[in-house]
């Protein structure tokens, strides 16, 4: 009688999940993490390694640079940086490695080198071309991510910091425009600086003077101001009107201008033919920002017609200010302190915060806060942390009001229908940390919170989301410190003063998991709206005095991204049936060329299952502890479809599959599934 020889069986799972550290192993689902870092998980399922990140000022981005190959017969020395210049072509590149035999790799290149023509350094010949110069298309697909990099590395060197000393204080983007702000050199004020061609460059903030009028006449943008006395004269780029209308002679107010000729005094102003529009008390003073705030900031619309869009923030120590691209000006709230900490618009009303106190402009006014006019306050019983906007109910948005320990939800419109309710005593957020991305999204004491509209709508009820991940947490010894979230990725992200991170994908309303994420830089500040490009941009605000672009490049501004993926114990149904593993088959998907590690540990990483070696790859891979593990090495060509195959050698009730890698160089990559192969063997004893 021939002894039955049990067939091999196939399992297959996706990878999805997140991080799961509470659950016990046997129940952990098949597809979640162990352990992990560095990667995320995807809207439609599997695990991302994170995209890179780079410096950001305006000026040409690395991840943009392209290479040149330049075949010549070379005589002279080189050395990275220097710039080869055709003696004929007059065509220019700079060097980006010494490190390739009869070629020059350049980037930065301008016109085209010629056949047979000298090549120089500095007016020295050091070689001679030898063929037409190639773009791209270096020999195999991994020299080409070398290349990228390296040329990379060449733009990365010309991007600067953001000028003064000490942490950036806030990063915005307004109208396809970045805007940083930063203290000046000697920490005495903070200035306002924005993206250029040559680097981030102080934007002027202006000058303003207070004005009464007896007059008739009403003074417009573009007028030119002349003090009656002085004879200085300035031309007017915002009129504030705060009281008053000028047609009765009554109208009090502000005047903004970017300069003037001269010193105003106490005097009456004239506008050409129209003399006494307006009394002065003194002469002008320039707009300036006191240093150290923290700036939060929102984009709103109150003129209602297009390009009337303006920049709302708040910085804790500053006058709550509006932005509109060329003219800046300071809101008084009339508050003794006037140095509101956070800012929403909300029902065409400018919120501030103070402490426990919420205030809002007049409808469709956001200068004025006179109660006359519509504004009010709202007592919230604790220091505010953050406002956010909500669904609400049939009759329009609500506004989420957080505190440090409580949450509360504004409904209706205007003062005339205010109801502030209550909602949590217990759950409040930590500044900084409140996002809305189809629920609103929080961190306090107790985790990452999420406040969901109810079947009820216009109702709430909340849910602390990160249970899953609440060891990792806890061990945490620094600060949540910003977030933001990632629409086309349906994330929020939540960042901590010493790089480490959290992304937590979404697919409508069902949380899909959380992964941890170590960044090199600390993300102090960040904004994630809408580019120039018209696509979503993020731009973060470090200590160091750099901004950076997130999600683009191929490494940490320069340095490698290592990740990890360490699945779940996957009993395949039967936890105490052991099994003999043949294979390990894995889906991948990515944008371009990359390499991976591979291994396997069996049966909780007993030592009692020994694994046999794998002769197909020349390694041997046995159950060990993660930092003695012999990896499989995997090459990711996204022109190749087939998936990565390995062998796995062993007996045990389980299997953990890991997946490692670290690069600067290569473009994120997907895990997306698994198939193992196995034969069923006998119950456990």
């Amino acid at each position: 009688m021939k002894m039955q020889i049990p067939p091999v069986a196939t399992q297959f799972f996706a990878f999805n999940g997140g991080l799961d550290l509470v659950s016990p192993p046997i129940e952990i689902s098949n597809g979640a993490l162990r352990s992990g870092s560095n990667i995320e998980i995807g809207v439609n399922g599997g695990y991302a390694t994170v995209g890179g990140y780079e410096r950001y000022d305006g000026r040409p981005k690395p991840s943009a640079a392209s290479y040149t190959i330049v075949n010549a017969t070379i005589t002279g020395s080189y050395a990275v940086g220097n710039t080869l210049t055709g003696v004929t072509s007059g065509a220019t590149g700079v060097i980006c490695t010494t490190g390739v035999s009869g070629q020059f790799i350049l980037t930065k290149v301008s016109g085209t080198f010629q056949v047979s023509e000298n090549l120089q350094i500095s007016a020295v010949t050091v070689a001679v071309s030898a063929a037409t110069e190639v773009i791209g298309a270096a020999a195999t697909p991994a020299l080409d991510a070398e290349y990228y990099n390296l040329a990379a590395d060449i733009y990365r060197a010309d991007i600067g910091v953001v000028p003064g000393s000490g942490n950036i204080l806030g990063v915005h983007q307004y109208n396809g425009t970045v805007y940083a702000f930063r203290n000046n050199a000697g920490g005495t004020a903070a200035v306002m600086h924005v993206k250029s061609g040559s680097g981030w460059t102080a934007v002027a903030l202006g000058r303003e003077v207070a004005f009464t009028s007896g007059g008739t006449y009403t003074m417009a943008v573009g007028d030119t101001i002349t003090g009656a006395t002085s004879g200085a004269t300035a031309v007017l780029t915002k009129v504030i009107l705060t009281s008053g209308t000028f047609g009765a002679g009554t109208a009090a107010g502000r005047l903004f201008f970017a300069s003037q000729t001269g010193t105003f005094q106490s005097e009456n102003l004239n506008v050409g033919a129209n003399l006494n529009v307006a009394t002065i008390a003194g002469n002008s003073t320039a707009i300036t920002l006191s240093p150290s705030g923290r700036y939060e900031f929102d984009n709103a619309n109150f003129g209602g017609g297009t390009g009337t869009k303006k920049m709302y923030g708040a910085d804790g120590v500053n006058k709550g200010f509006e932005f509109d691209g060329s003219v800046f000006v300071k809101i008084n709230t009339g508050m003794t302190t006037d140095t509101p900490k956070h800012v929403k618009v909300h029902k065409n009303q400018l919120f501030f915060s103070f402490g426990g106190s919420a205030q809002h402009s007049g409808v469709g006014d956001p200068y004025t806060f006179a109660p006359i006019s519509g504004a009010g306050e709202l007592a919230c019983g604790d220091t505010i942390t953050g406002f956010l906007g909500l669904p609400g109910n049939d009759q329009g948005g609500a506004l989420a009001i957080y505190t440090s320990n409580s949450t509360s939800v504004l409904y209706g419109n205007d003062t005339s229908d205010w109801n502030i309710v209550k909602y949590s005593d217990e759950a409040g957020a930590i500044a900084y940390t409140t996002q809305y991305l189809r629920q609103g999204m929080a961190y306090d004491s107790q985790g990452i919170i999420s406040l969901g509209a109810t079947q009820n709508f216009g109702n709430f009820n909340d849910a602390v989301i990160s249970d899953k991940i609440a060891p990792w947490i806890r061990r945490l010894t620094s600060s949540a410190c910003s977030s933001c979230i990632v629409r086309n990725k349906n994330q929020y992200r939540l960042f901590f003063n010493d790089g480490k991170a959290v992304y937590v994908t979404a697919k409508g309303s069902k949380i899909l998991g959380m992964t941890p994420v170590e960044l090199t830089d600390q993300v102090l500040c960040i904004s994630s709206l809408e580019g120039a490009s018209g696509t979503e941009e993020m731009y973060f605000g470090s200590d160091n005095g750099y901004v950076y672009q997130m999600d683009i490049g191929t490494s940490f501004d320069g340095g490698a991204i290592a990740w990890r993926a360490e699945l779940a114990f996957n009993h395949f149904g039967s936890p105490r049936q052991l099994k003999q593993f043949k294979k390990a088959v894995t889906e991948i998907t990515g944008a371009g060329y990359g390499e991976f590690d591979f291994t396997f540990t069996l049966g909780y990483s007993s030592s009692e299952y020994e694994s046999s070696p794998t002769a197909s790859q020349g390694v041997t891979l046995s159950n060990a502890t993660w930092d003695s593990f012999t990896w499989d090495r995997f090459f990711w060509d996204s022109r190749s479809l087939a998936p990565a195959e390995a062998d796995v050698t062993g007996t045990a009730e389980n299997i953990s599959l890991l997946y490692s890698g670290s690069s600067d160089e290569f473009q994120p990559i997907t895990l997306n599934s698994a198939i193992i192969h196995y034969i069923q063997r006998r119950a456990m004893r």
